[in-house]
């Protein structure tokens, strides 16, 4: 597979039909967007989470944006665009989600040899989320003590984390603390500087902040793993291009069904 360094290079290798049939080929079905509110148990903070979601064939694009950046007439404008035309010309959230559902439509998640499929067990809201995020510390080479930057703040994250013996560093845009009342900075550099570990959420591709923190991680050597519902095809292009593990969660979401589902955990390393 071809190294992806940067975000814009897979665009343009994407465009340009070297990862599979032309995008121009391709049309987005159905573009829509949703927002959901969280509240866990034990926790005084309600999560705002508002995705982009692309439908192309048999596969979801997905990714998170921020309050204001689409509005509701986003539905009507984008979908039936072909997939070309939204990855040049969209705001970038859709142009992430677009890309997602291209390249999980070329190719599947659960048809890569170097995919491990993790079962999250029916339950709960937080049994779910519990499971979830255990999975993810899961890929973590941490020893006890382990400084890591935690961009993009979930509870049972934070919580999987102390639980491995980390000392977790939480950076969020959204949050002031963490459920244990831990303080949450907004400003990244103050938590990627001294970390040992990284772990990210696929946000980043479409907020902008991703590149950032794929260059600090290479130029210190510091280990990368990714949490991705936003942009889970997206993420895995840069295995062993910067990203070192990832934990890929494709639509429909765990939080959105209390049944058994799937997500797929990848090891830079490991090919396909």
């Amino acid at each position: 597979m071809t190294e992806t360094a940067t975000l814009d290079a897979l665009f343009a290798e994407t465009l340009g039909g070297s990862r599979g049939p032309h995008p121009s080929e391709l049309v987005a079905t159905s573009v829509f967007w949703l927002q959901h509110g969280t509240r866990l148990a034990g926790s005084n903070t309600t999560s705002l989470n508002r995705y982009v979601l692309v439908r192309v064939g048999h596969s979801y694009g997905a990714c998170a944006f921020e309050a204001g950046e689409l509005t509701a007439n986003i539905c009507s404008e984008a979908s039936g665009s072909r997939l070309d035309v939204l990855m040049r010309d969209a705001p970038l959230a859709l142009r992430v989600a677009a890309l997602d559902a291209y390249l999980t439509e070329v190719e599947h998640h659960q048809d890569r040899a170097d995919a491990e499929a993790v079962a999250l067990p029916a339950g709960t809201p937080e049994q779910r989320a519990r499971a979830r995020d255990e999975a993810i510390t899961g890929l973590l080479d941490a020893a006890p003590g382990t400084k890591v930057a935690l961009i993009g703040v979930v509870s049972p994250l934070v919580t999987a984390l102390h639980e491995r013996g980390c000392v977790c560093l939480p950076c969020d845009y959204n949050l002031d603390t963490t459920v244990d009342g831990g303080l949450v900075t907004s400003v990244m550099n103050e938590v990627l500087e001294p970390a040992d570990a990284v772990v990210a959420t696929g946000m980043t591709l479409g907020n902008g902040t991703f590149e950032g923190i794929l260059r600090h991680c290479g130029q210190r050597g510091v280990p990368l793993t990714l949490y991705a519902q936003s942009g889970a095809a997206v993420a895995r292009a840069f295995l062993g291009s910067g990203v070192t593990a990832l934990s890929a969660e494709p639509f429909p979401f765990s939080q959105f069904d209390s049944g058994p589902t799937t997500l797929y955990r990848y090891r830079a390393g490991h090919s396909s």
